[in-house]
């Protein structure tokens, strides 16, 4: 269950009371409100530092995300949208999606040069972003592919993604492969295929956009296929940009 941030009045859960137009006051919805998930400090952030600060301060630990949890998005790009954990954080998975990596171990593991989801440190779960920063893969101020565990840049930008219809922009993109993706009255994920994934593992569930993502995901595996055909067994130096693109969609790179 998802929702925009007063575009709606009806009440969708029995204990769900919803808000009137953001002016200020503390919205709650549920088992949340968005007092929980905003801090002004967010929008300044610009080193690990001041992400520990704010973990340290403000986050939320594994066992706050339980099932029913309202969770507010507050961040850099997104400030008017919730959603309800309507599922166990990393069970009960679509039949034939199953990743080999959970969203923690990719960040820990060095991904999308350090600087993915870095000022989302109130919506997830301290332990992924804490972890990532003592292996020292995050970069809040300045990308470096450096971190990347296989070293090399293996995506495109956001305006490319946005351009081919796979994010949402200004409504559906007639011809695109996914026109739901690119419509943001039905998929709320400004930043792609992982910001979809660290939700749904979280426990959120959209029908239509999960079937599109799930269907994305097991379209990646020919890379797989395609390393497995190339390269000796765990030679890891054989295809990085393969090994690293496996990665960042939650799949094992080290075959």
């Amino acid at each position: 269950m998802d929702k925009r941030s007063g575009d709606s009045k009806r009440n969708t859960r029995k204990n769900t009371v919803t808000s009137s137009e953001n002016n200020g006051k503390t919205r709650k919805v549920g088992r949340g409100s968005l007092e929980e998930f905003r801090d002004p400090a967010i929008l300044k952030i610009r080193t690990t530092e001041d992400m520990v600060e704010i973990l340290r301060r403000r986050g939320h630990g594994a066992g706050f995300f339980t099932k029913g949890r309202e969770v507010y998005v507050w961040n850099k790009m997104e400030k008017n949208y919730h959603y309800t954990l309507t599922e166990p954080a990393g069970r009960n998975f679509a039949p034939g999606f199953r990743p080999a990596l959970s969203p923690a171990a990719m960040l820990a593991a060095g991904a999308f040069e350090g600087k993915y989801l870095n000022d989302c440190v109130l919506e997830f779960p301290r332990e992924w972003f804490l972890a990532a920063i003592r292996r020292d893969k995050l970069r809040p101020g300045e990308a470096d592919v450096k971190v990347n565990k296989f070293g090399v840049d293996s995506r495109q930008p956001l305006s490319v993604w946005k351009r081919n219809g796979w994010l949402p922009g200004s409504g559906r993109k007639s011809g695109a492969q996914h026109p739901a993706l690119s419509d943001p009255k039905s998929n709320p994920d400004e930043r792609g295929w992982f910001q979809w994934y660290c939700r749904y593992w979280m426990g959120r569930r959209l029908p239509e956009i999960d079937d599109i993502q799930i269907g994305r995901w097991k379209a990646f595996s020919r890379h797989a296929g395609q390393i497995k055909a190339n390269c000796k067994p765990r030679d890891l130096s054989c295809r990085p940009r393969q090994r690293q693109g496996l990665l960042q969609w939650a799949y094992s790179a080290n075959i």
